[in-house]
């Protein structure tokens, strides 16, 4: 089965590696234009030059640097049809 999201726009927070890269893959196969924020900005980057995206570094933590990421998404997007809010932290306690 093939999903045809061209004319989508997407987010995915926390898209630098991991889950958060393969969604912005598949988004991005599926004809969408797609922005990936993280705090991680080279790693952003890196995942969207596979398609041609907009990276973003954003510290979801920091209500001010989201405030930025949705301003600069909808201003190269036009607004945002598809969220995949990824982004989070991961600790290992022992």
């Amino acid at each position: 089965m093939r999903i045809e999201l061209a004319g989508k726009n997407a987010l995915v927070t926390g898209g630098a590696g991991g889950i958060g890269r393969a969604c912005a893959q598949i988004l991005a196969e599926a004809g969408a234009r797609v922005a990936v924020a993280d705090i991680n900005l080279a790693g952003a980057q890196e995942t969207v030059a596979a398609f041609g995206g907009f990276a973003i570094r954003c510290d979801l933590g920091d209500p001010q640097d989201a405030v930025k990421m949705c301003r600069a998404v909808t201003a190269e997007l036009g607004g945002v049809d598809i969220l995949v809010n990824n982004a989070g932290i991961i600790s290992y306690r022992s």
